[in-house]
This record gives structure tokens, sequence and C-alpha cells, in this order.
């Protein structure tokens, strides 16, 4: 990962992937309390379900993903916390570069995150809910759903791909 954070702090980034860094350690409390930066967001982004969103332990990645992009200006999908409803936000493309909203399928739905990079056979996503955190984690490509670009006024020269080694563990069921 160290890899991956030395080259974002080289380049000038996309401002969601700026939003999602400033969260980046964001982690939720185990047991029967709550980190209130999590549960916040819910009101913070005006999410209709923010009544029924007042747990960290209830999946949180398009919880994440919606305060990064109203962060960023962007315009939030309905029903932002269903992972699988990212796969409407901004422009589908077929190639994943920095910054793009990785939508993947997993056991019992779906996980939503920020394309930071690639192997061969992974992407490295920066996303919420990753081990109960925000986090840079692997995800096998074999479970995309689907990418989808932002809109830019003017994209940043470092939306490209960023192609790295395997390195870390590979998640196979973010929560």
């Amino acid at each position: 990962m160290k890899e991956i954070l030395n080259t974002l702090k080289s380049i000038q980034l996309p401002r969601m992937i700026r939003e999602a860094l400033a969260l980046l350690g964001t982690t939720e409390i185990p047991g029967s309390k709550s980190n209130q930066v999590v549960v916040n967001w819910a009101k913070e982004t005006n999410i209709k379900d923010d009544d029924w969103y007042n747990n960290d332990s209830i999946p949180w990645c398009g919880l994440f993903m919606a305060v990064v992009a109203q962060r960023a200006e962007k315009e939030i999908p309905k029903l932002p916390l269903s992972a699988l409803s990212w796969a409407n936000f901004g422009n589908k493309v077929s190639d994943a570069m920095l910054g793009d909203v990785l939508v993947f399928k997993r056991k019992g739905g779906g996980h939503v995150g920020l394309y930071v990079g690639e192997t061969k056979t992974s992407y490295y996503v920066l996303g919420g809910n990753q081990s109960d955190k925000v986090s840079i984690t692997r995800i096998l490509k074999d479970r995309l759903f689907s990418i989808n670009r932002p809109t830019y006024n003017i994209m940043p020269e470092s939306v490209k791909k960023y192609i790295y080694t395997d390195r870390g563990v590979l998640s196979n069921n973010e929560q």
C-alpha cells in the first residue's frame, strides 16, 4: 500500500480520491457502540434512510461513497446505501482508471469503492467498510459488476491506469 499512497501523494488527484483519502483510517467501533463520524455521514448527505442508518455495523460502503461524492460536488445516485445502485453513477466505461467508481458483486449483495490501481488479476480499491474501516484493499477483477467514471468539467491528467504488483491480502467479502 505504501507504493500506492506514495503515487497518490505525488500527483494531482481527482476530487473524489482527495475526499476519500481524507477519510482513510476511519474505523467502525466493534460492539454496541458506533463511530459517530460514520453514522453522521447519513445526515450530512441527506439520505432518506438516515433514521434507519443509526449504527456503524450496518453496511456502509455506499454511505462512504455518498459522502465522498457529495463533498466532491458529484450527484449521488438514488438509494446510495445499496452498493449496486452505484452502477448508475456518472458515466459507464469499460476500462477502469484512477477515481472511477468500481461496483462489485459479493455474496449477499455488492460492494463499491474507488479505483486507485490494479494488477493483472485484481483492483486496488479505496473504499469504506473494508475490514470495518476506510482502507485500500485488493478485489478480484472477476467480481466486477460495473465501472463508472465521475463527470468532469476538466478531467485531471492523473485519470489513467496505475499498474502495481500483487501485495497484501485479497478481499473476498468486504464488511
